[in-house]
């Protein structure tokens, strides 16, 4: 005859306090790990910004230096070209003791003054390759910026501040200036239009002239 075992009432168990104590602390370790993936992502965002940010002015300072570096090419001959600009000026002086009706009436006169225009022109030209070129100032307004105002002479028939005489051309290193041009300036003719000084003719009436010699 078989005897079944009873039931029992007697209710499962609870898992241990330790097992609970563990899934807090995993669930715990879970939430800090992905604090911490988010906050090196962060950290990788950040570097990678500074990266970016460290190689364009890496760039930039490259392009700096090579416009430094250009340009000292650009203008080295600045100084010599200035320097030269003295002889030109010496050969125009020589011209000028040689008027042309002196030299019709005199061979030997005639000859020189050929060799020092063919000198005075290779100059030019040697002037010219290294970015030097001569300033118009004639007839031009006055501008501070390029002119050297020597004297100021009434002179109606023009605007003020026209340049009406030049003692010494002005030239110009590519963009810069070289040397200014000494220049004779009107006063006491009617003012210049302002649309002119809008176009970069200078100064009117006078107003700016350096008369710093």
């Amino acid at each position: 005859m078989m005897n079944d075992a009873p039931e029992s009432n007697t209710p499962p168990a609870e898992p241990p306090f330790e097992d609970a104590v563990d899934a807090t602390s995993a669930h715990a370790q879970a939430f800090n790990a992905d604090a911490r993936i988010a906050e090196l992502q962060a950290q990788i965002e950040t570097l990678k910004s500074e990266k970016l940010l460290a190689l364009a002015e890496a760039e930039n300072a490259g392009k700096r230096a090579d416009k430094r570096i250009a340009d000292n090419a650009k203008y080295s001959v600045s100084n010599i070209a200035k320097a030269l600009l003295q002889v030109a000026d010496n050969l125009g002086r020589a011209l000028l003791a040689a008027p042309p009706d002196s030299r019709a009436n005199n061979e030997t006169l005639k000859n020189l003054a050929t060799g020092v225009e063919l000198t005075s022109k290779e100059l030019e030209t040697v002037l010219e390759n290294q970015g030097v070129r001569k300033m118009n100032a004639l007839h031009q307004p006055f501008d501070a910026n390029f002119h050297n105002a020597i004297q100021e002479v009434e002179n109606t028939a023009v605007p003020s501040g026209t340049v009406v005489q030049v003692f010494q051309d002005g030239y110009m290193i590519h963009e810069r200036l070289l040397r200014p041009a000494m220049v004779v300036v009107s006063r006491g003719g009617p003012k210049r239009e302002a649309a002119a000084g809008a176009n970069g003719s200078g100064g009117s009436g006078g107003n700016g002239v350096n008369t710093t010699a």
